[in-house]
């Protein structure tokens, strides 16, 4: 895609969801990290469903390090590699408590010295929780950014990197949200719904088609 074609993508995505907003579900920013933390190889829907009940029983980094690695275990047993994110989150939440006085980092290598916490996951705090311009290319993005012409490249650094230089200053903000939802429920894997594609001109997938 071009410069010109960039900016309609965007501007077209914008328009019908001004305001995207991520499908885990929290009420503050040290929930949030949780969740994102949780949702390696899980669904936001599975992740949700953990989360209601152990944010019920511990939503401070203190809290949720009294309850132990064992009680997390348990609250997060639903969710693929269970155990060692209980092992991560529990010791994540002790450096939180002690090193940062209960706070989220705002930071990057700051975040990403937290056991379990990557890059892809801070991306996702600074942008979501703090309003960073960071992008989180996860597999949806990946696949988007590839069979669209958005944003070409070999691993997700490449396409990281790509769509950071790429995207519109205006749209930056927002842009993690709008691409994830649109790999998500449009431009799936296995056979992309390109028949009500919002951005099907804009498209240069060679394969897509009217059905």
């Amino acid at each position: 895609m071009n410069r010109e074609e960039i900016t309609q993508f965007f501007t077209i995505l914008r328009n019908e969801n001004p305001e995207p907003k991520t499908e885990l579900i929290y009420n503050s920013t040290f929930e949030l990290l949780v969740a994102v933390l949780l949702s390696a190889q899980s669904t936001d829907v599975g992740v949700n469903k953990a989360t209601k009940d152990l944010f019920a029983a511990a939503n401070t980094p203190q809290s949720m390090y009294d309850l132990g690695e064992e009680k997390i275990k348990e609250y997060i047993k639903t969710l693929g590699l269970y155990n060692s994110k209980a092992a991560n989150l529990h010791k994540t939440c002790g450096i939180l408590a002690t090193q940062y006085q209960g706070e989220v980092p705002n930071e990057r290598t700051a975040l990403e010295s937290l056991p379990g916490v990557g890059r892809k996951t801070a991306n996702v705090i600074l942008n979501t929780a703090f309003r960073q311009p960071t992008m989180a290319v996860d597999t949806h993005i990946f696949r988007l950014s590839n069979r669209t012409g958005l944003a070409p490249g070999k691993n997700v650094r490449e396409v990281e990197d790509k769509l950071l230089k790429r995207i519109p200053k205006e749209f930056l903000l927002d842009a993690h949200h709008w691409l994830i939802l649109h790999g998500r429920y449009t431009c799936i894997a296995r056979k992309p719904r390109c028949a009500s594609c919002l951005v099907y001109n804009q498209c240069q997938y060679l394969a897509k088609s009217d059905e």
